[in-house]
This record gives C-alpha cells, structure tokens and sequence, in this order.
C-alpha cells in the first residue's frame, strides 16, 4: 500500500511556503492506519522492546497501537506542567526560541529497550530531546519509527548512531 495516496498537503499551512503533511486522512482510514500501524509494528518485532514512548500529541496516535501490538506499555512525553507526577524535563531549541519536554520520572526503567514514535520527522529537535529523556532514566533506545521523513530539512543527521524507520519520505 503506498501510504502518500493517503496524505493531505496542505499549501501554504501554518503559515506561507509551508507544504503541510496531514495525516489525519491516513488515520481517518482504517485500512491505511491499520497498515501503517502494522509496518511500525512489524519494524520493531525484532528488537526485545520493553515500552513505546511518543512526545505529544501525534506520537500518541502512533505510538499507542505500537504498543497494543506489541503487548508492552506506552510512556507519553508531554510539554512541562501536564504530567502529574515527578518529572525529569529537558529544554531544547525550536525555530525561534525553546520548549521544554518532560516524561514521568519513573516511566523508563535503567536498561529497558525504548521504541520512540512519532508523526513525522523535520528537523529532529523533538525526538532529540525525547531521546536525551529516555537515556536520562536509563533506557536505551531499540529504535525510533516515523510515519513521515521530510529528509530536505536534514532531521536524520541529530538521530546518527539510532536505528531509525520512516514509513514515507518526502
């Protein structure tokens, strides 16, 4: 199945020049999201995964039916004062200024095999920074899947030395 028949760019979105991805037409269908969902799942099959960590929002919509399949856990990593409890954080760079994201402290215990997911791969400062918490608690990262790679903004060079999938390149 060749899941860009079942993204929507949008022009011009959220702001001019910008060629939106959107995968809400990949989840809205069944069949697309199911394969998608599979091909990630089957990626990571062989690589003794323990939990699936996504950042928010998108990496949940991937990241949970990961783990479903998987039969293992999944850890949200989200925007500083939306977790509940004890939290570690890391701050990194965005285009004009920085963010801070942040995991349960006790989510990744020392030694477990992390699968990463997210929505798309830009210019990899999330996934960096969500990397740098998983390793933090002392998990290592198995791998690290995308549905999408936009491999002109050069994403993939923060990820060297991290087996990293994406289903779809643009």
């Amino acid at each position: 199945m060749d899941l860009k028949n079942f993204i929507t760019i949008v022009p011009d979105w959220p702001k001019p020049g910008i060629s939106f991805k959107d995968i809400s037409s990949l989840m809205e269908n069944g069949e697309a999201y199911r394969f998608a969902t599979d091909q990630i799942v089957e990626y990571a099959k062989d690589k003794a995964i323990d939990i699936v960590v996504g950042p928010e929002a998108r990496g949940f919509i991937i990241g949970c039916p990961v783990a479903y399949a998987l039969g293992v856990g999944f850890a949200p990593v989200r925007k500083e004062g939306k977790l509940p409890r004890e939290t570690v954080k890391v701050e990194y760079g965005l285009e004009y200024g920085k963010d801070v994201l942040t995991i349960h402290k006790d989510a990744i215990k020392p030694g477990q095999r992390v699968l990463i997911t997210d929505d798309l791969l830009a210019t990899g400062g999330t996934i960096e920074a969500t990397i740098q918490l998983v390793e933090e608690l002392g998990g290592i990262v198995a791998g690290i899947a995308f549905l999408i790679e936009l491999s002109y903004l050069d994403g993939k060079d923060k990820l060297t030395g991290y087996d990293v999938r994406s289903l779809m390149t643009y």
